[in-house]
């Protein structure tokens, strides 16, 4: 099996409002089943044909000088969107993304 290179199988964090949620559940006391929610989650992009091990495996190199510890791995394919531009019709790109669990107390970006 060839290796892949960790930033050939993570393209870029997905960084959208529902993410930046599920990145704030932790610090969150408002529910008390939020309450529960103690360890981060991060969207990525990722390579399609990734698997969960390989994703793990590229975040816990890429992020070594954080010394993260990935819990779990959970993937979604999106499938191919039609758009119209300018009358004509063309498809969005399929992509895959990955929900990263870490370690109770592990952060990938420092807060300001």
């Amino acid at each position: 099996m060839i290796r892949k290179h960790p930033y050939e199988i993570i393209k870029s964090r997905y960084v959208t409002e529902k993410s930046r949620v599920m990145e704030g559940l932790q610090n969150n006391n408002s529910n008390p089943c939020v309450k529960k929610c103690n360890t981060p989650k991060y969207v990525f992009l990722v390579d399609r044909t990734a698997s969960k091990h390989e994703i793990a495996q590229a975040l816990e190199e890429i992020y070594s000088d954080k010394n993260i510890k990935v819990i779990g791995v959970n993937t979604i394919q999106v499938k191919p969107k039609e758009r119209t531009v300018r009358g004509r019709r063309g498809m969005k790109n399929a992509f895959k993304k990955a929900i990263v669990t870490l370690k109770p107390g592990d952060m990938i970006e420092e807060k300001a």
